[in-house]
């Protein structure tokens, strides 16, 4: 071993170094109450509403895990489930006025470290390193 970090290492670091900042900028913004695995779904609804299976594929987690994540985000009035107006048998996640709050505060977040980052190594660093992990990370699903 030549002493270095390997890749599910520092992708986790960074992971963790994100959530951390993240949450913990949502809970100054007042939304105290998410957690990490709530981003499992919120990173990847649509404003207008996105259902299960897509969440599922977008973040990589099987239907009943999206499901409970769900149900819990519901509870703390994040979200709705609302008939597919495409498919009556089919049901749409809608963010409700909170949701939406919080999504846009995100994204803000989201803006603001990557700002940092960049900054930090610089801008052809920073966006050779975005190219490099999404290939790595484009291989690393392809197999799953």
């Amino acid at each position: 071993m030549d002493g270095r970090a390997d890749v599910g290492v520092l992708s986790a670091r960074l992971l963790f170094a994100f959530q951390d900042e993240m949450f913990r900028r949502l809970a100054e913004q007042g939304h105290p109450d998410l957690r990490p695995r709530h981003g499992l779904v919120l990173a990847h609804l649509d404003a207008d509403g996105s259902r299960a299976s897509e969440l599922a594929v977008g973040s990589g987690q099987h239907k009943q895990v999206i499901g409970t994540t769900v149900d819990e985000l519901e509870r703390l009035g994040y979200v709705e489930r609302r008939p597919d107006p495409t498919d009556r048998r089919a049901k749409l996640v809608v963010p409700t006025a909170r949701g939406l709050d919080q999504m846009a505060r995100a994204r803000t977040i989201v803006a603001d470290l990557e700002s940092h980052y960049r900054d930090a190594v610089g801008t052809d660093r920073f966006d050779d390193f975005i190219a490099a992990f999404s290939a790595v990370v484009a291989v690393a699903t392809a197999e799953r």
